[in-house]
């Protein structure tokens, strides 16, 4: 791989951890791990191993973070994959772990829970997270762009002035910086039932800012950015199914049917 190459792809992480509290959806159908919750015939982590590993961006095999060496085997359906440290205590402290290990970044982190994730969304991802510079990139996708496709889907938004939006669990950390946003993130995680705590540690104008001024999404990235001393970027996701990931089982009931009905292969 020549240099520029180099600097066009990343590493994949994997975040297949369940709370302490262990995960409903995958005691509901009798297994270990949300990971190996089938999808159609194969375990839901297969598919977005499949996703990342044929992508033109990623370096290598993907890594997992979360799950033993058995589970991993089991759940990646025959998939290349690396084992990763695992942390417990939530998707910051795995993914600071997993780079305190020694995984090098660029990194590209995303869930075993991205049942409808594709190559394309890796690509278009990766690739404006590259172009826009940015220390730490976040994919969001618009209401209008999920709703257009999936009238009924339930999904959380954040209201933004310009758009509602919703996450797509795909984050790009392009250098050591955006670990500042990460252990943010990590101390936040702990008062995520506490919107008035996590409002404070971003402190009382900027917390402000964002609840009362509602801003538009660049702008509110913005000022947590000048807040915590790393620039965030938004990758702004064209694609609805980005933003469904297998949270419930009507989650997986739309996802099967997506698959079925062939608009995702």
């Amino acid at each position: 791989m020549s240099q520029t190459e180099a600097r066009d792809t990343a590493n994949a992480l994997v975040l297949a951890g369940a709370r302490a509290s262990g995960d409903a959806l995958a005691l509901a159908h009798g297994v270990e791990s949300k990971a190996l919750i089938d999808i159609l015939g194969e375990p839901m982590l297969s598919r977005v191993l499949r996703a990342l590993s044929q992508s033109e961006r990623l370096n290598s095999a993907p890594y997992v973070s979360g799950l033993s060496p058995e589970l991993l085997t089991q759940a990646s359906g025959g998939i290349s994959a690396r084992e990763a440290v695992s942390v417990s205590g939530g998707p910051a402290a795995s993914l600071l772990g997993a780079v305190e290990a020694g995984l090098q970044l660029p990194l590209l982190i995303t869930t075993c829970d991205h049942a409808l994730l594709t190559p394309d969304m890796v690509n278009h991802f990766v690739g404006e997270a590259l172009r826009n510079g940015a220390d730490l990139s976040i994919g969001l996708a618009a209401k209008e762009t999920i709703q257009a496709s999936y009238p009924t889907t339930k999904r959380t938004y954040i209201p933004f002035a310009d758009s509602p939006m919703s996450g797509c669990n795909l984050f790009f950390v392009a250098n050591p910086n955006a670990l500042k946003v990460i252990e943010f993130w990590k101390k936040a995680e702990q008062d995520r039932k506490k919107p008035l705590r996590i409002a404070r540690r971003f402190g009382l104008i900027t917390a402000l800012r964002l609840l009362v001024g509602r801003p538009s999404v660049h702008k509110a990235f913005r000022l947590i950015s000048n807040r915590l001393g790393a620039r965030i970027g938004v990758v702004v996701m064209p694609f609805a199914e980005a933003a469904i990931d297998v949270d419930s089982q009507a989650d997986l009931d739309l996802v099967k049917r997506i698959i079925a009905n062939g608009a995702q292969k």
